[in-house]
């Protein structure tokens, strides 16, 4: 069991200075070589993986060829704004802000969303606010998901949702990442530019992602990486302390909802010793024993962990053809 123990660690632990050198390189290869654009997109959420990414793609090509992105919109925590700032600032690249709210507004993300709330609480207004948490499944019974609102009178409720009021507000709540990636593929094309996607190796291999929206991407410096690498990068960077210990969470609703309420079984650096010891082949009860939990709750991880990727593997398709066309090159030329 020490043995497990200590594989798990070590294979948790990177050179950071080393990694940096590594990726910036193979960001100069992909850029020049198989892209041939002269420069990165970034969008800043203020959260970790973001700012990591961003500051890598200036180790790779220089702040005077990077562009960075903070797309706040009314459900945007305030805080996520001013550590974004902070990190372009310190990074010294050009940024601009934008505000997506009447974009969303327009193509009516709140109106669908609001609507299937309503459905589950009558009284549900713009005033309220709101969040998606995952539930049942560590308990033994299937995943489910519950609406959990404020009222205006700090009033807290929550019940269970149907699976038609589920997917209606997820899909509502998907246009905003969805037009944030058409504002970083603007100005990309506008720049002669690449867009850089986000997603750390959880995300990635979970399928925590929305398909043409943070999804969509030129290239993913980080989609090798656990989340616990991602915060050993973000020190050795030196980025703002507030991003360096910056809770994860998804910054999609009104009211504060972390990844493992919303979709991991665990919080991240529990999480990521649970898909390292998946790949690595070891059992559930060495799972247990590591993370100091029954055999039960191991199982039923890396349940998760397989029916994620069998659910969501769609999400990394291509386009199905009827048939194979002939012509078109489908991979990079250095993959």
């Amino acid at each position: 069991m020490q043995q497990a123990t200590l594989s798990l660690q070590r294979s948790l632990e990177l050179d950071p200075a080393a990694e940096v050198d590594r990726i910036s390189i193979r960001i100069r290869e992909i850029l020049g070589r198989d892209l041939n654009r002269r420069g990165l997109v970034v969008a800043i959420s203020g959260g970790v993986d973001s700012a990591v990414c961003a500051a890598l793609a200036v180790s790779a090509v220089g702040n005077k060829r990077v562009y960075g992105l903070l797309l706040p919109e009314r459900d945007s925590v305030s805080t996520s704004s001013i550590r974004g700032r902070m990190v372009v600032e310190q990074l010294g690249i050009a940024h601009e802000q934008f505000d997506i709210a009447p974009a969303l507004e327009a193509l009516g993300c709140y109106r669908w969303r609001d609507e299937a709330m309503r459905n589950v609480f009558p009284d549900y207004s713009a005033e309220w606010k709101s969040k998606i948490i995952i539930a049942g499944g560590q308990n033994g019974r299937f995943n489910y998901f519950k609406l959990v609102v404020q009222s205006p009178d700090g009033k807290v409720s929550e019940a269970k949702l149907g699976p038609k009021d589920y997917l209606q507000i997820v899909a509502a709540t998907s246009f905003k990442q969805r037009v944030r990636k058409t504002l970083e593929y603007f100005h990309a094309d506008r720049l002669n530019y690449a867009v850089v996607g986000t997603p750390n190796r959880l995300e990635y291999d979970q399928g925590f992602f929305v398909k043409n929206g943070d999804g969509s991407a030129d290239l993913k410096p980080i989609a090798h990486l656990y989340k616990t690498q991602v915060y050993a990068l973000a020190r050795h960077l030196g980025l703002p302390q507030e991003i360096c210990t910056a809770e994860p969470t998804t910054d999609t609703y009104s009211m504060v909802q972390g990844q493992d309420e919303f979709y991991f079984a665990l919080p991240y650096d529990k999480m990521d010793i649970a898909l390292l010891a998946f790949n690595q082949g070891h059992s559930a009860n060495v799972l247990a024993q590591v993370l100091g939990i029954d055999r039960g709750q191991a199982e039923f991880i890396y349940r998760d962990i397989e029916a994620k990727r069998r659910t969501t593997a769609i999400l990394h398709w291509s386009p199905i053809l009827i048939e194979p066309v002939p012509g078109p090159i489908s991979k990079p030329p250095s993959v």
